[in-house]
């Protein structure tokens, strides 16, 4: 059966894969998840294979099959990322191959995020701390880069680049919500609340970036432009969803979220000056508008009521929040300094080309 067959039968939630592999780890799960449950084989061959693979990467954190892969796996609890039989959501030997995938994941994580000095476990020295760590830098930027001089093909470039999680924003910190109590878990769900549009589907911030793309006369449905974005793109993601997933991980995704939020809303001014100054209006800019206000807001509620109130109560996880918002501070980091470098080396960023049709709007 080809990657993108339907197979009779079974339990499926979306459309085929839109996209093709990376390797043979990637293959393997494209060709086997339209298939129902009953008729899986050879899956301890398959984890064998996972095994090797993950001792062959010299580095996983850029290693497309295997962040192809973990994304895969990820999509199964998500939905709408690959058509697949329900069934394998749960199934105990695909959940042993992404925990086999994780471990490696995670070591790399800790290995390569520069651990920062941990201040005392209270609110006030938790938000002081985050604030100074995710503070503006004064260099180059890509954010910089997109007000005052990327050109409208590189416009196009960047929303895909972002569409990846954004066509799925909060979803991986809302895995976070019932692993939390207390202060921290309505902390939580205030910012999400805005995340998803306070009850109101038209501005589901997912959404608000749906409608962006169409704007641009991209394709907005999930999963169209995985094929052009670098591993590294989706190592961001998967690292998100990997820390909402795990209960263990909880300080590293409030962490993560925390970084998030603080590193959001100048940027987002950037962004939106830099449709503006090719000409695009309101509705274009909506997206980046919105996260300039909100996440005014949210930094403070996701530093001091979210971090803060996590350490208070569970002062074991400190380290782990600070791993969290240094490793988003990180990775996301190479993500732009991908494009970036790209960009100012006069070449695209992406890893497929983008058809010519959909390089500037329609």
């Amino acid at each position: 059966m080809g990657i993108n067959d339907l197979s009779p039968g079974g339990s499926t939630t979306t459309a085929p894969a839109r996209f093709g592999p990376r390797g043979p780890i990637s293959a393997a799960l494209l060709d086997l998840l339209p298939r129902p449950v009953e008729e899986a084989v050879d899956l301890p061959a398959l984890g064998h294979r996972v095994d090797a693979a993950l001792a062959a990467t010299p580095d996983i954190l850029h290693d497309d099959d295997l962040q192809l892969s973990l994304f895969l796996l990820y999509g199964l609890n998500y939905g709408s990322v690959v058509q697949a039989d329900d069934a394998w959501e749960w199934n105990p030997e695909l959940i042993a191959i992404r925990g086999a995938i994780e471990r490696v994941f995670e070591a790399a994580l800790r290995e390569r995020v520069p651990a920062v000095p941990l201040p005392p476990a209270n609110r006030e020295a938790v938000a002081e701390a985050l604030f100074d760590l995710t503070k503006p830098s004064t260099g180059p930027s890509l954010s910089k880069y997109v007000a005052r001089q990327a050109t409208d093909e590189q416009l196009h470039e960047l929303v895909i680049q972002r569409s990846v999680y954004t066509l799925k924003e909060a979803d991986p910190h809302s895995w976070g919500i019932p692993r939390l109590n207390g202060r921290a878990k309505a902390a939580m769900m205030e910012i999400q609340a805005d995340e998803y549009g306070g009850g109101n589907a038209e501005r589901m911030h997912s959404g608000i970036y749906a409608g962006l793309m169409r704007l641009l006369g991209l394709d907005a449905t999930y999963g169209a432009y995985v094929d052009h974005v670098p591993a590294i793109t989706l190592t961001s993601l998967n690292m998100s969803s990997m820390f909402g997933l795990n209960r263990r991980l909880r300080g590293a995704m409030c962490g993560h979220l925390a970084a998030f939020e603080m590193t959001s809303s100048i940027p987002c001014r950037f962004y939106g000056n830099g449709f503006r100054r090719l000409g695009y209006g309101a509705d274009v800019t909506w997206y980046y508008d919105e996260h300039v206000e909100a996440d005014a807001v949210h930094e403070q509620i996701a530093g001091r009521d979210l971090a803060g109130s996590l350490a208070e109560d569970e002062p074991e996880l400190l380290a782990d929040i600070f791993f969290g918002a240094n490793a988003c501070l990180t990775v996301d980091g190479w993500a732009g300094d991908h494009i970036l470098e790209s960009w100012e080396a006069g070449r695209s960023s992406l890893r497929v080309a983008l058809p010519a049709a959909e390089r500037t709007s329609a």
